[in-house]
């Protein structure tokens, strides 16, 4: 049974990125990793532009403890690719983010990526997990849906 789509109405911050012709593998489409590094930055965008504050200099920061991603339809260059973000969870130490691709005017997902943030002591070279910031909490918690 084929993984149900996401849609649009269920993300809350939205983000416009372009795609590069280097973006392509050989056969036409776009290369797996760069579906993680545009749901990498579209988060960490989220979050500098949330807090207003350089991200890396804040006590604790969120380090990628998981990523993954579902194909539903292919992305391809040159059209640009709508990124919208939901938090599905904010806990004590980490975020638990829903990334959905879109191209095109479809309502429909091309792929929706997991996307997980563990905070840990920026000022501790050990980096043992912390509670996220107030200032980070501030930022993900309009995220969340219901």
């Amino acid at each position: 049974m084929p993984a149900q789509r996401p849609t649009r109405d269920e993300y809350v911050h939205w983000e416009r990125v372009t795609t590069r012709w280097a973006d392509i593998d050989v056969y036409g489409h776009m290369n797996n990793a760069r579906y993680f590094e545009i749901i990498d930055t579209v988060v960490n965008n989220h979050l500098a532009a949330s807090t207003g504050l350089d991200i890396r200099s804040l006590d604790a920061i969120g380090v990628v403890a998981e990523v993954g991603c579902r194909y539903f339809a292919e992305v391809g260059y040159p059209e640009p690719v709508d990124v919208g973000v939901v938090a599905d969870r904010v806990g004590t130490s980490s975020v638990v983010y829903r990334v959905g691709l879109f191209q095109g005017p479809g309502e429909e997902a091309a792929a929706e990526g997991r996307f997980v943030h563990v905070y840990v002591d920026n000022t501790d070279p050990a980096r043992p997990v912390t509670p996220l910031p107030d200032v980070i909490r501030a930022a993900v918690s309009p995220l969340l849906r219901g």
